[in-house]
Protein backbone atom coordinates (compact mmCIF):
# COMPACT_ATOMS: atom_id res chain seq x y z
CA UNK A 1 0.00 0.00 0.00
CA UNK A 2 2.87 2.03 0.58
CA UNK A 3 4.03 2.00 -3.07
CA UNK A 4 0.55 2.85 -4.22
CA UNK A 5 1.17 6.35 -3.02
CA UNK A 6 5.18 6.13 -4.34
CA UNK A 7 5.19 8.88 -7.38
CA UNK A 8 7.45 6.07 -9.60
CA UNK A 9 5.31 3.02 -8.86
CA UNK A 10 3.32 1.73 -11.56
CA UNK A 11 0.81 1.27 -8.90
CA UNK A 12 0.49 4.30 -8.41
CA UNK A 13 -0.21 5.08 -12.20
CA UNK A 14 -3.46 2.88 -11.95
CA UNK A 15 -4.38 4.77 -8.91
CA UNK A 16 -3.56 8.15 -10.56
CA UNK A 17 -5.68 6.91 -13.84
CA UNK A 18 -8.53 5.59 -11.53
CA UNK A 19 -8.74 8.75 -9.83
CA UNK A 20 -8.87 10.82 -13.05
CA UNK A 21 -11.59 8.80 -14.13
CA UNK A 22 -13.70 9.85 -11.36
CA UNK A 23 -12.45 13.04 -11.23
CA UNK A 24 -13.79 13.42 -15.28
CA UNK A 25 -17.49 11.51 -14.57
CA UNK A 26 -18.79 13.29 -11.33
CA UNK A 27 -18.62 16.36 -9.21
CA UNK A 28 -15.70 14.84 -7.39
CA UNK A 29 -13.13 16.88 -7.19
CA UNK A 30 -9.21 17.08 -6.25
CA UNK A 31 -9.51 19.55 -3.70
CA UNK A 32 -12.53 17.35 -2.12
CA UNK A 33 -9.76 14.49 -2.29
CA UNK A 34 -7.38 16.20 -0.51
CA UNK A 35 -9.50 17.67 2.05
CA UNK A 36 -11.14 14.31 2.93
CA UNK A 37 -7.76 13.25 3.34
CA UNK A 38 -6.92 15.96 5.69
CA UNK A 39 -9.56 15.55 7.55
CA UNK A 40 -9.47 11.42 7.90
CA UNK A 41 -5.58 11.92 8.75
CA UNK A 42 -7.04 14.15 11.59
CA UNK A 43 -8.84 11.84 12.94
CA UNK A 44 -7.06 8.69 12.39
CA UNK A 45 -3.81 10.01 14.39
CA UNK A 46 -6.08 11.54 17.36
CA UNK A 47 -7.38 7.80 17.47
CA UNK A 48 -3.98 6.36 17.20
CA UNK A 49 -4.34 4.16 14.24
CA UNK A 50 -1.78 1.58 13.03
CA UNK A 51 0.37 2.97 10.22
CA UNK A 52 -0.62 0.45 8.08
CA UNK A 53 -4.29 1.54 9.05
CA UNK A 54 -3.24 4.99 8.13
CA UNK A 55 -2.11 3.93 4.92
CA UNK A 56 -5.25 1.88 4.36
CA UNK A 57 -7.54 5.34 5.61
CA UNK A 58 -5.62 6.96 3.19
CA UNK A 59 -6.36 5.02 0.05
CA UNK A 60 -10.11 4.33 0.84
CA UNK A 61 -11.03 8.05 1.23
CA UNK A 62 -9.48 8.42 -2.45
CA UNK A 63 -11.24 5.63 -3.28
CA UNK A 64 -14.12 5.34 -1.41
CA UNK A 65 -16.38 7.13 -4.25
CA UNK A 66 -14.91 4.72 -7.11
CA UNK A 67 -18.13 3.20 -7.80
CA UNK A 68 -19.57 6.28 -9.18
CA UNK A 69 -17.65 5.04 -12.35
CA UNK A 70 -20.59 3.06 -12.90
CA UNK A 71 -23.67 5.33 -12.46
CA UNK A 72 -25.11 6.53 -15.61
CA UNK A 73 -23.72 10.40 -16.18
CA UNK A 74 -27.25 12.10 -15.96
CA UNK A 75 -27.89 10.68 -13.08
CA UNK A 76 -24.43 11.40 -11.46
CA UNK A 77 -24.59 14.96 -12.76
CA UNK A 78 -27.98 16.11 -12.67
CA UNK A 79 -28.64 19.54 -11.24
CA UNK A 80 -31.64 19.06 -9.27
CA UNK A 81 -32.91 16.51 -6.59
CA UNK A 82 -32.85 12.18 -8.21
CA UNK A 83 -36.43 10.93 -8.32
CA UNK A 84 -36.65 8.19 -6.15
CA UNK A 85 -35.74 5.52 -8.96
CA UNK A 86 -32.52 7.49 -9.61
CA UNK A 87 -31.70 7.94 -5.64
CA UNK A 88 -32.00 3.98 -5.94
CA UNK A 89 -29.42 3.74 -8.84
CA UNK A 90 -27.36 6.06 -7.07
CA UNK A 91 -27.22 4.27 -4.09
CA UNK A 92 -25.42 1.63 -5.83
CA UNK A 93 -22.20 3.08 -5.98
CA UNK A 94 -21.34 1.34 -3.20
CA UNK A 95 -21.57 -2.24 -4.20
CA UNK A 96 -20.08 -1.31 -7.65
CA UNK A 97 -17.04 0.38 -5.81
CA UNK A 98 -16.89 -3.08 -4.13
CA UNK A 99 -16.99 -5.05 -7.42
CA UNK A 100 -14.04 -2.50 -8.28
CA UNK A 101 -11.50 -2.87 -5.48
CA UNK A 102 -12.18 -6.31 -4.82
CA UNK A 103 -11.28 -7.10 -8.46
CA UNK A 104 -7.36 -5.91 -7.39
CA UNK A 105 -5.33 -7.55 -5.10
CA UNK A 106 -3.78 -3.76 -4.05
CA UNK A 107 -7.38 -2.12 -3.32
CA UNK A 108 -9.02 -5.66 -1.74
CA UNK A 109 -7.99 -4.22 1.95
CA UNK A 110 -10.03 -1.47 1.22
CA UNK A 111 -13.13 -3.02 -0.20
CA UNK A 112 -15.15 -3.48 2.94
CA UNK A 113 -14.63 -0.17 3.71
CA UNK A 114 -15.66 1.17 0.10
CA UNK A 115 -19.27 -1.47 0.55
CA UNK A 116 -19.61 0.42 4.22
CA UNK A 117 -19.29 3.91 3.81
CA UNK A 118 -22.95 4.97 3.51
CA UNK A 119 -24.41 2.78 6.39
CA UNK A 120 -25.10 4.67 9.40
CA UNK A 121 -24.70 4.53 13.15
CA UNK A 122 -28.23 3.46 13.78
CA UNK A 123 -28.62 1.20 11.39
CA UNK A 124 -31.10 3.24 8.48
CA UNK A 125 -27.94 3.34 5.87
CA UNK A 126 -27.01 1.02 3.27
CA UNK A 127 -26.23 -1.39 1.37
CA UNK A 128 -26.26 -3.71 4.66
CA UNK A 129 -28.32 -1.60 7.15
CA UNK A 130 -25.14 -2.36 9.71
CA UNK A 131 -25.54 -0.55 12.95
CA UNK A 132 -23.11 1.12 15.08
CA UNK A 133 -19.42 -1.10 15.72
CA UNK A 134 -20.86 -3.65 12.89
CA UNK A 135 -20.19 -0.72 10.32
CA UNK A 136 -15.85 -1.00 10.06
CA UNK A 137 -13.85 1.99 11.37
CA UNK A 138 -12.48 3.44 8.93
CA UNK A 139 -15.84 3.45 6.96
CA UNK A 140 -17.16 5.18 10.60
CA UNK A 141 -13.98 7.96 10.09
CA UNK A 142 -14.74 8.04 6.51
CA UNK A 143 -18.43 9.54 7.22
CA UNK A 144 -17.75 11.82 9.64
CA UNK A 145 -14.96 13.63 7.47
CA UNK A 146 -16.96 13.16 4.02
CA UNK A 147 -20.05 14.56 5.62
CA UNK A 148 -18.56 17.67 7.23
CA UNK A 149 -16.90 18.55 4.07
CA UNK A 150 -20.19 18.06 2.17
CA UNK A 151 -21.95 20.59 4.28
CA UNK A 152 -18.66 23.13 3.98
CA UNK A 153 -18.88 23.05 0.10
CA UNK A 154 -21.38 24.68 -2.21
CA UNK A 155 -23.60 21.87 -3.79
CA UNK A 156 -25.80 23.22 -6.95
CA UNK A 157 -28.62 22.17 -4.48
CA UNK A 158 -27.69 24.85 -1.95
CA UNK A 159 -25.20 26.89 -0.14
CA UNK A 160 -22.62 25.80 2.28
CA UNK A 161 -23.29 25.82 5.70
CA UNK A 162 -20.56 27.68 7.56
CA UNK A 163 -17.90 25.41 9.66
CA UNK A 164 -19.92 26.12 12.77
CA UNK A 165 -23.32 25.31 11.32
CA UNK A 166 -21.66 21.87 10.13
CA UNK A 167 -20.11 21.22 13.57
CA UNK A 168 -23.24 21.44 15.10
CA UNK A 169 -24.63 19.50 12.60
CA UNK A 170 -22.34 16.62 12.81
CA UNK A 171 -22.62 17.05 17.08
CA UNK A 172 -26.90 16.39 16.53
CA UNK A 173 -26.22 13.32 14.44
CA UNK A 174 -23.67 12.53 16.90
CA UNK A 175 -25.25 8.16 17.70
CA UNK A 176 -28.04 9.11 14.62
CA UNK A 177 -25.84 8.78 11.63
CA UNK A 178 -22.58 8.94 13.28
CA UNK A 179 -20.57 7.01 15.67
CA UNK A 180 -20.52 9.37 18.63
CA UNK A 181 -17.31 8.68 19.59
CA UNK A 182 -15.52 9.69 16.19
CA UNK A 183 -18.09 12.73 15.48
CA UNK A 184 -17.41 14.06 19.21
CA UNK A 185 -13.41 13.75 18.44
CA UNK A 186 -13.84 15.21 15.00
CA UNK A 187 -15.53 18.13 16.39
CA UNK A 188 -13.04 18.87 18.91
CA UNK A 189 -10.00 18.38 16.32
CA UNK A 190 -11.97 20.95 13.66
CA UNK A 191 -12.57 23.66 16.72
CA UNK A 192 -8.99 23.38 18.13
CA UNK A 193 -7.49 23.82 14.17
CA UNK A 194 -10.22 26.91 14.46
CA UNK A 195 -8.88 28.33 17.25
CA UNK A 196 -4.94 27.66 16.18
CA UNK A 197 -5.58 30.06 13.93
Amino acid sequence: RRKLFNKKSHRSTILSSIMATLYARSNETEEHASRLLKYTEMIGEKMNLSPSKMDELQLFSLLHDIGKIGIDDRILNKPGELTSDEWEIMKKHPEIGYVITMSSPEFAPIAEYVLSHHERWDGTGYPLGLSGEEIPLLARILAVADAYDAMTEDRVYRKALTKEGAIEEIRINAGIQFDPNIAMAFVELIRESSDSK
